[in-house]
């Protein structure tokens, strides 16, 4: 698993992210998430890896509210 930033360019990641969740209510926001989650990990394959990240979220502090 990288942990360290790997990204090409973030910025425009998380700019796309964005526009991609603009005008979509909370549940189809969650949706788009999920189908993007999955998509994601097909891209990774590996399950020791898919694993290691889910529990390296689970272990990341909360984002202050």
């Amino acid at each position: 698993m990288k942990t360290n930033p790997h990204f090409q360019d973030a910025d425009a990641f998380y700019e796309q992210l964005l526009d991609a969740h603009a005008g979509l209510s909370r549940e189809d926001s969650e949706l788009l998430n999920a189908r993007l989650i999955l998509l994601l990990a097909n891209q990774i394959g590996e399950a020791s890896v898919l694993k290691a990240c889910i529990d390296a979220a689970r272990e990341l502090p909360a984002a202050p509210v």
